[in-house]
């Protein structure tokens, strides 16, 4: 059974989307919406500041035995939290990524939610050895 929220969600990209119907515009303005999601989360370390990134090489000891023991040494280099207003701007933009997702899938004839469930998969079966 399909998930209706991201049936319905792609049905009304599909009646939304007039302006940016060809495939190449289509395709640039999900490039521009990526571009806009780094942009949102430079600005809130930049500009704002509710974010920083310490960012430094990540030792692993060479006696590191198991997946679970090499997680507590992964670090996403993020510092703070979004404030309110940052974290709505990449709501937003990342919004638009979704929406022009779904536009790419509507005009490839695929269906967003076979994508979602197609990774899901993937990365169920491959588990921690999903190295993408």
């Amino acid at each position: 059974m399909k998930d209706l929220i991201c049936d319905e969600f792609q049905n009304k990209v599909a009646n939304l989307l007039i302006r940016h119907h060809s495939i190449l515009d289509v395709l640039s303005k999900l490039a521009e919406s990526a571009a806009r999601v780094n942009r949102g989360v430079c600005k809130s370390v930049n500009d704002c500041g509710c974010l920083s990134i310490e960012a430094k090489k990540v030792s692993i000891p060479e006696d590191c035995e198991s997946i679970c023991e090499l997680r507590s040494y992964l670090d996403a280099h993020v510092r703070g939290r979004l404030c309110p207003n940052c974290e709505e701007v990449i709501i937003n933009e990342l919004g638009k990524s979704l929406f022009y997702t779904a536009a790419l899938c509507n005009i490839l004839d695929l269906n967003l939610y076979d994508v979602f469930i197609h990774e899901y998969k993937k990365a169920s079966t491959l588990d921690v050895f999903n190295l993408t």
